[in-house]
């Protein structure tokens, strides 16, 4: 029977993160980018700008917090063990795609974002809701409604069933893994404590789950980033050779080195891709979910916010992790996966395995929280406010078992539904996106006008 499911699973996701699927990400992605004038690469600076100002508008919490909530969800293990496997399957190549897919996504997370906040609703408690299941409702149901009210449901199913595995079981059962191999730490008390800590925070709803972003997330970013700086400054005389191997690959296989079996430039591009997207979210929507909370009644201004989770997760946090790898001979070693990260950190830093195992850690616990409130406002959408309280429970339960049972259907599965989610949401990107364009020209006008 499982060997059924897993052999149907599996065809599926052959389909669904195939060739097309990244071609109609990266399409999409180019859509936007043009569609825009390239203005989200450009007025990068801006963004971070926008972060100091002081919260005008309706909503629950910051821009910043959304931002960070945002983050807490998509800097987790992609950052670490997605950019191993890269290397790994498509050569360092391979970062090059991720970096080219994450300039393109900036422009579909700042469209996602854009939608969510102009087309939000507040529910019967008064909080601020949104994301594609609303925006393919209110936005895409208003020019083609029998399209709006299949694509609405189907993300937020599609969502609330993918955060159980992506966003639940996958991040419980790195950390454990993580747990045990660096600290001897059982499964089952990794996922208790993991459980229990979750839970005090996700009753608190959005106003906790941002508040706990907000201070977390930035530190570890730091934190990870600062180590890998250290690392990069000891061998920095292996820079040079690091970027020509990402430039040299991109467009010229990888030749087998030690425990490397080389790799394709079709390769390169097919898994940087995907590791990018799976690392990033850009044309996912779930981002999006949480930028509806912002306190903004501006969806410009908030976009230019949500962009920066893009820039933040691949070009920062990826690339810091890749240049570590491809600086030391780890990457040649026949490893994959965190266990990669782990041995490049080792060979410079001593136990710097295990900084990898706190990173992972603390990034698989912040993207469980941040998942969680992707869930919530996913059943909220098809079931109304009472479904939230069942569902933070399921959550918190689903955490220990997540932490000690093999999940390699789980992960298949998740994978799966994770792209299922993308298909909606990139259709809802691709009618609305001339939208988005108008209400970008309009404010960039009116900010040329003030001058």
């Amino acid at each position: 029977m499982m060997e059924t499911a897993t052999s149907i699973v599996s065809y599926v996701n052959g389909i669904v993160w195939g060739p097309p699927m990244l071609v109609l990400l990266a399409a999409t992605g180019l859509f936007l980018t043009f569609g825009l004038r390239f203005m989200t690469i450009a007025k990068i600076p801006y963004g971070f700008g926008l972060l100091r100002e002081k919260p005008e508008g309706d909503g629950d919490i910051s821009p910043f917090k959304a931002l960070m909530t945002a983050l807490s969800a998509t800097v987790g293990i992609g950052n670490i063990a997605g950019v191993a496997t890269a290397i790994f399957l498509g050569g360092p190549g391979a970062l090059f795609y991720m970096w080219l897919i994450a300039l393109i996504g900036m422009a579909t997370k700042y469209s996602e974002a854009v939608c969510a906040v102009h087309f939000r609703e507040v529910d019967e408690r008064g909080r601020h809701v949104g994301g594609p299941m609303y925006y393919l409702k209110n936005g895409v149901g208003k020019k083609f409604p029998l399209l709006g009210a299949i694509l609405a449901p189907l993300f937020a199913i599609f969502a609330a069933a993918a955060g159980f595995g992506i966003g639940n079981g996958t991040q419980a059962n790195s950390v454990a893994a993580a747990m045990e191999a660096s600290f001897a730490i059982p499964p089952m008390v990794t996922g208790i404590t993991i459980a229990v800590i979750v839970g005090f925070v996700i009753i608190g709803g959005i106003k906790r789950i941002g508040d706990v972003a907000g201070a977390l997330v930035p530190f570890m970013i730091v934190l990870y980033v600062a180590s890998c700086l250290v690392i990069l400054f000891i061998n920095a005389g292996a820079i040079p050779a690091a970027f020509s191997l990402i430039f040299t690959h991109a467009f010229e296989p990888a030749a087998a080195a030690g425990g490397f079996t080389g790799a394709g430039v079709a390769a390169a591009i097919q898994f940087g891709v995907a590791r990018g997207i799976f690392s990033n979210e850009a044309g996912l929507g779930s981002a999006a979910i949480a930028h509806a909370a912002a306190k903004s009644n501006d969806p410009i201004k908030q976009g230019n916010i949500a962009m920066l989770g893009t820039f933040i997760d691949t070009i920062i946090v990826c690339s810091m992790t890749g240049l570590v790898i491809l600086t030391t001979s780890a990457w040649m070693s026949g490893l994959t996966g965190a266990e990669l990260t782990g041995a490049a950190f080792a060979e410079v830093l001593p136990q710097g395995d295990k900084i990898v195992a706190v990173a992972v850690a603390v990034f698989a616990f912040t993207t469980i929280i941040g998942w969680s409130y992707y869930g919530e406002r996913s059943v909220e959408y098809l079931f109304g406010v009472r479904a939230i309280a069942p569902y933070r429970v399921l959550w918190v339960l689903a955490i220990p078992v997540g932490a000690t049972i093999d999940l390699g259907f789980i992960w298949l599965l998740a994978d799966t539904l994770n792209a299922m989610m993308a298909i909606p949401n990139l259709i809802g990107l691709l009618i609305l996106g001339p939208m988005v364009f108008r209400m970008t020209k309009d404010y960039w006008a009116a900010k040329r006008a003030e001058k």
